[in-house]
């Protein structure tokens, strides 16, 4: 990952957010608070109810990157459990995105893997080959994903940010951080919010 990218990594999804990025449906959610992703997106096209594409996409994607799949909006499979998982950690990949299910929680709360879903659903998946495609424009919401956007999420949500513009969106949030940090310093010593922002 370039450092424009991993600089990225350092602030809050809200922050980049104000800041350029654009934010992903707010139902993909960590399933532990704690984890946190940064990395360019290997997007995957699943046929909804299906996951054999995921499969694929592991053995695509280069280690660091993050799995960021959309489901056709068949949200409520679990697409993803212990056994994907394992692999991934074995490929080395830096987080998974997907716009449905997963299951395996206690499993995969012990694993550690930054699994970002919709939530969690115990009915299982085909393994269809039709429809599905790798490496290609997916559409989570309203937001188009592109192979290779960088991706940030945090307890708060998902943001992703063209990779040409990483640069742009980081200096924003590093003077939004600094501004901030000043109005923090200013209520510490007794102004008010309204003074601050002239409300």
């Amino acid at each position: 990952m370039t450092a424009q990218a991993t600089r990225l990594g350092e602030f809050g999804t809200a922050t980049l957010h104000e800041s350029g990025a654009t934010p992903l449906p707010p139902q993909l959610r960590p399933l532990d608070p704690a984890w946190r992703i940064c990395g360019y997106a290997f997007t995957v096209r699943l046929t909804p109810g299906n996951n054999i594409w995921l499969h694929r996409a592991l053995y695509a994607a280069a280690p660091g990157d993050v799995l960021v799949a959309s489901t056709g909006g068949a949200f409520e499979f679990g697409y993803w459990g212990d056994i994907l998982t394992s692999a991934a950690l074995a490929r080395r990949l830096g987080g998974l995105v997907l716009d449905g299910c997963v299951r395996d929680s206690a499993e995969l709360l012990q694993l550690g893997f930054p699994v970002f879903s919709r939530g969690l659903c115990v009915r299982g998946t085909g393994k269809d080959t039709t429809g599905g495609d790798l490496d290609a424009d997916i559409t989570l919401g309203s937001v188009v994903v592109r192979p290779g956007d960088l991706v940030v999420g945090d307890a708060d949500g998902v943001v992703v940010s063209p990779r040409e513009d990483a640069a742009v969106v980081g200096e924003r949030a590093a003077r939004r951080e600094d501004k901030e940090a000043s109005v923090r310093r200013r209520i510490a010593a007794g102004d008010s919010t309204l003074d601050i922002y002239g409300f």
